[in-house]
């Protein structure tokens, strides 16, 4: 199952990713069908950056949880100490801060510098129809 994941992931065409996904989550059904339901439930998230065209080096940083999750990691360590939780706001407070806290320990992002065409590709997604104008204007 991995390997499938992972063969999609790297698959510049994709169609052909969403195929091999949706085949594997076929395959899975019948002995796994909780496994088959979380594949069919990504299905559209996980090949978004694949879809938009993003370059490897980028594109690698962009497919893990890993940033966020570590981010996390350091907003409940940054609140492990609080004994009573007052209300709503206390703990968004305390989750601001703990986010500023993990700014600090950020790395510079893999591909970084591949940033613009993400942004561009966004745009194209977003707002078909303004680039549409643009050209008929130039």
């Amino acid at each position: 199952m991995a390997a499938v994941c992972q063969r999609a992931w790297r698959e510049p065409d994709a169609g052909k990713a969403e195929r091999d996904l949706a085949a594997l989550a076929a395959r899975l059904d019948k002995r796994h069908p909780g496994a088959a339901a979380s594949v069919r439930e990504g299905l559209a998230e996980t090949l978004t950056v694949t879809r938009l065209g993003v370059p490897d080096k980028l594109a690698r940083t962009l497919r893990t949880t890993n940033p966020v999750e570590s981010m996390l990691s350091i907003c409940r360590q940054h609140s492990g100490n609080v004994k009573r939780w007052r209300d709503g706001q206390m703990a968004l407070r305390w989750c601001a801060a703990g986010m500023l806290e993990a700014q600090s320990q950020f790395r510079r992002v893999k591909g970084y510098k591949e940033i613009p065409i993400l942004i561009a590709a966004m745009d194209r997604h977003s707002h078909p129809q303004m680039l549409a104008g643009k050209e008929e204007v130039a």
